[in-house]
């Protein structure tokens, strides 16, 4: 069985409809594929009428990936990424915060892009907000792909690079959920929670051993260890955190469509941690076709 716990569709910043990517993952010949758009489960339902009209050939499990603020371990809070699968997406406080957080990064978005605009860059504000689906958050890489289409970069990549970036001229902060408050949300919505690419130290600072364990000790669920941005001795570095905290080791592409260069299915998580996710949760339930 093969299986892929964390991929975008354009409800967040994939390139991918929530079909498509349903049928990316069939081609890739994937048995169970997670649909994991950032804050923000507005793919959901047609990911699951997109299984039922395939007569079952792939399993969908619905999550969203959640951008939260946390300790580091030495004093500074950095960001990370949580994955969370199985909630309940009626959960009112959780509703509440994603759509605290989609607001607040349409308010970014279009702040950044106004600027660029204003300096003389090829940016129609307005026209790049019409676009954007209407429960989707917005985020940087939807003013990158405008770059890249007005010939200004060659990829979304550079301009992350020379622009968007953290460090780039026209970056804007953002306030971010606290990871525990995010833990306890999803937990109590019957949810599952899986820290997303926890040591890819290439993105920047990340948080420690110690910072895992005490997230585990206040119910956080897995862990990914199988991501592209984890190198072998990374790898390893985290499956022996997760049997020693008793966390489930996912393995995920992190697919974002054509933004991206990973191949979807390309990292895979074993069958018997799917079973130990779905048998912690309690809310929403895999997508089948009957």
């Amino acid at each position: 069985m093969r299986i892929d716990l964390h991929a975008h569709s354009t409800e967040s910043d994939g390139t991918d409809t929530p079909a498509e990517l349903v049928d990316a993952a069939i081609g890739a010949e994937l048995d169970v594929v997670a649909i994991t758009d950032h804050d923000t489960t507005a793919g959901w339902a047609e990911a699951a009428d997109t299984v039922a009209a395939r007569a079952g050939r792939i399993r969908v499990v619905p999550g969203a990936e959640l951008s939260c603020t946390c300790p580091d371990g030495t004093g500074r809070d950095i960001t990370v990424h949580l994955l969370a699968y199985l909630f309940d997406p009626t959960s009112a406080a959780l509703v509440a915060e994603q759509s605290r957080l989609r607001a607040e990064r349409r308010g970014r978005l279009r702040e950044m892009a106004e600027r660029m605009e204003a300096e003389g860059f090829p940016v129609d504000a307005d026209e790049l907000m019409a676009g954007l689906p209407p429960d989707s958050p917005g985020g940087r890489p939807h003013l990158a792909r405008q770059l890249v289409r007005a010939g200004m970069v060659a990829s979304v990549d550079e301009a992350f690079a020379r622009y968007l970036g953290s460090s780039g001229r026209y970056y804007l902060p953002r306030t971010d959920t606290p990871v525990l408050r995010a833990i306890e949300m999803i937990a109590d919505a019957g949810g599952v929670t899986v820290l997303a690419h926890p040591f890819a130290r290439a993105r920047g600072r990340v948080v420690n051993a110690e910072v895992v364990a005490e997230l585990a000790a206040r119910g956080m669920t897995g862990i990914e260890v199988d991501h592209p941005d984890h190198d072998e001795p990374t790898r390893q570095e985290l499956r022996e955190l997760a049997t020693e905290l008793d966390l489930v080791p996912t393995g995920s592409s992190d697919y974002h469509g054509t933004n991206k260069t990973i191949r979807i299915g390309q990292e895979t998580t074993a069958p018997e941690s799917l079973r130990r996710l779905i048998d912690k949760s309690s809310g929403s339930e895999v997508f089948t076709a009957g």
